[in-house]
């Protein structure tokens, strides 16, 4: 009876274990599926906001427009009179998208952005020849010291009729100068007739190499002023800007009075450049410009470095419709702080911001704005002093009289440059009195007489005495 009851209670036991063993995971299992279940309702909560917000009036008019374009850019591919490319519509459109918001900003595409790079960078591969286009004719306009075009002995007027035996007459000039270019060490061979077409052509071989693009070019005037013109703001732009200023100095020494910086027509260039410029004339720690974006963490200020390498002299800036960007911060920060009427100052720039990806967009994300309270508040501020041009100068009308002469004959007359400087005179040309640049220097030389004879020793009253007493020439005695 006792060994029946000890079996049947460890029968038990063991049927108990067996039914007990489960409960756990039965357990993990339900407890499992209550988290899932949580989980479910949490990823359905948001699911449902997420598509709320989808669905909002907002995002269902971006869907409808989007629909729009998709409907609008098929219709134009299948139905418009002349094949054209997906991508040149959607590049066309979205370079329209953003230059409708501003004239800064804009797309890039793979060429343009390099071209950009090459632009920002002051170097490329080529030959270090200037060139315009004449009756579908590539003209040298002069070569570039120490280069290879100017090695290989290319001379003004030579006409250029082959690159590589392709006829230039099959291409426009910007596609000749495309096809000049290359990467350095690379060679190249061109067919050129010298003294005009009815010349004996002749083959020129030459080996491209790294140009620089000369984004200044000074000279000395009148023997005691300095000259500086700007074309650019590239990544040569202050080493080239220290070189004219430390050779002027050299030249003039004491007789030095000033400068003339001249900003004309430059289109602006890198923001660090033009912060570099003027921090050569000002004197360091003062505010330069300032940037103001979109977000809070996208302002700044930035303060000029250095020292005034100027020393102080009087100096004019000039510029003009065609001066922007860079150009706008520079003439701003020095009439600002050199003292000239700074109540007055140009309208503020735009910094735009390039996404280096090889297709790029141009956004003006920051918006540059000088030091001078005024300046913010003027939107069409003016230069300190502005002088039109006449309506006529020597050589003038003869110039425009002989472009409209170029139009009616159909001829390609826009200079061009291999390194894309920009040729202001065209070869046999007169130049064209430069009005505005006699005036600035007129008034420099006024600005050094006066401060002259504010500064100068004051005659004691004997002298003042005899002074009054002269009588002036070519007036009656008394």
């Amino acid at each position: 009876m006792t060994l029946s009851f000890k079996k049947t209670f460890a029968l038990l036991l063991l049927l108990l274990g067996l039914v007990a063993l489960p409960l756990p995971s039965y357990a993990g299992d339900l407890f499992a599926k209550d988290v899932k279940d949580k989980d479910s309702k949490e990823k359905d909560s948001k699911d449902k906001t997420k598509k709320d917000e989808d669905e909002s009036p907002d995002a269902r008019d971006t869907f409808k427009f989007l629909s729009l374009f998709s409907d609008v850019l098929e219709r134009t591919r299948a139905d418009y009179v002349d094949s054209v490319t997906d991508e040149k519509l959607i590049e066309s459109a979205l370079n329209g998208m953003l230059s409708s918001l501003d004239p800064h900003s804009g797309y890039l595409n793979r060429k343009n952005f390099q071209e950009m790079q090459t632009q920002t960078r002051g170097e490329f591969g080529g030959l270090g020849i200037e060139v315009t286009m004449e009756d579908n004719i590539v003209k040298v306009v002069s070569p570039i010291d120490d280069t290879p075009a100017a090695k290989a002995g290319l001379q003004p007027g030579d006409l250029i009729t082959h690159i590589d035996d392709h006829p230039v007459t099959e291409l426009t000039l910007s596609e000749a100068v495309d096809r000049m270019r290359g990467p350095p060490n690379t060679k190249i061979k061109l067919t050129v007739r010298r003294g005009g077409l009815s010349g004996k052509p002749f083959d020129v071989s030459l080996t491209r190499a790294i140009i620089r693009i000369k984004s200044v070019k000074y000279e000395v005037k009148e023997d005691s002023i300095g000259y500086v013109r700007i074309t650019t703001f590239n990544e040569q732009t202050q080493t080239a800007l220290d070189a004219a200023l430390e050779d002027i100095d050299h030249k003039l020494g004491k007789k030095l009075v000033g400068y003339v910086v001249d900003l004309r027509n430059n289109p602006g260039g890198l923001l660090e450049q033009a912060i570099s410029v003027s921090s050569t004339f000002l004197a360091s720690g003062v505010p330069v410009v300032s940037t103001r974006g979109r977000h809070p963490e996208d302002n700044q200020v930035f303060l000029s470095k250095g020292g005034d390498q100027g020393h102080g002299r009087p100096m004019i800036v000039m510029i003009n419709g065609g001066s922007a960007s860079a150009s706008e911060i520079v003439s701003g920060a020095l009439q600002d702080h050199r003292g000239i009427e700074p109540d007055i100052l140009v309208q503020p720039a735009k910094v735009e911001e390039i996404k280096a990806n090889g297709k790029s967009l141009r956004e003006a994300d920051l918006r540059g704005a000088l030091t001078n309270e005024q300046a913010k508040k003027d939107k069409n501020a003016k230069p300190s002093k502005e002088e039109p041009a006449p309506e006529t100068l020597p050589g003038v009308d003869q110039d425009k009289k002989d472009k409209d002469k170029d139009k009616d004959k159909g001829s390609q007359n826009d200079d061009d440059v291999e390194e894309n400087l920009f040729t202001e005179v065209p070869p046999g040309k007169e130049k064209p009195f430069d009005y505005q640049l006699a005036r600035a220097l007129d008034l420099l030389r006024g600005i050094s007489l006066y401060e002259k004879r504010l500064n100068g020793p004051k005659p004691d009253k004997t002298e003042q005495d005899s002074v009054h007493d002269t009588p002036l020439p070519d007036s009656p005695s008394p």
